[in-house]
């Protein structure tokens, strides 16, 4: 099986160490990848384990657990790292989770903050991020040019309008 970080290695190679209490991810990369691996996988205690233990109470154990096993993870994108290496005590990781539950397909893009706890990486909080707003590429028809919509009316009488 191949891992659902996204790194094209087998689980057993990649973050399944980790799940399974053998090795300790090195950096805060690594720790997301294998969070997201445990979402996938259902591995519910090590999500908790891996969590920040000054921050550990506003988990909800039950409701992680509902969403992790009750979602299809679809994949997951690095977007960027900001320190986080082994030498480093904080760090900020931003990807892009995605998963479908309900037949809703959702892209869930984070900054994830990391820290160091007695010298294992743990995931101390994370912002959502918004996608870019999206631009108009093409130049807006004038107010006497045929409608895009395809109506056969001027721009004006169709949809300048609603849209001005």
């Amino acid at each position: 099986m191949s891992c659902p970080c996204g790194k094209g290695e087998t689980l057993e190679s990649c973050c399944g160490p980790y799940l399974e209490g053998a090795r300790r991810p090195e950096t805060a990369e690594a720790l997301m990848r294998s969070r997201y691996t445990a979402f996938a996988t259902g591995k519910v205690d090590y999500i908790l384990d891996t969590h920040d233990p000054d921050r550990i109470s506003e988990v909800d154990r039950k409701g992680t657990e509902e969403w992790s096993r009750g979602s299809e993870w679809l994949g997951f994108e690095l977007v960027s790292t900001e320190h986080g290496g082994p030498d480093d005590d904080a760090g900020v990781v931003e990807f892009v989770a995605r998963y479908k539950v309900k037949g809703v397909t959702i892209a869930h893009r984070e900054r994830a903050v990391f820290r160091k706890h007695h010298g294992r990486w743990v995931f101390v909080d994370g912002q959502p991020v918004n996608p870019p707003p999206v631009r108009y590429e093409k130049p807006r028809p004038g107010r006497n040019d045929p409608c895009p919509c395809g109506s056969g009316k001027k721009y004006k009488k169709c949809h300048f309008l609603q849209d001005g």
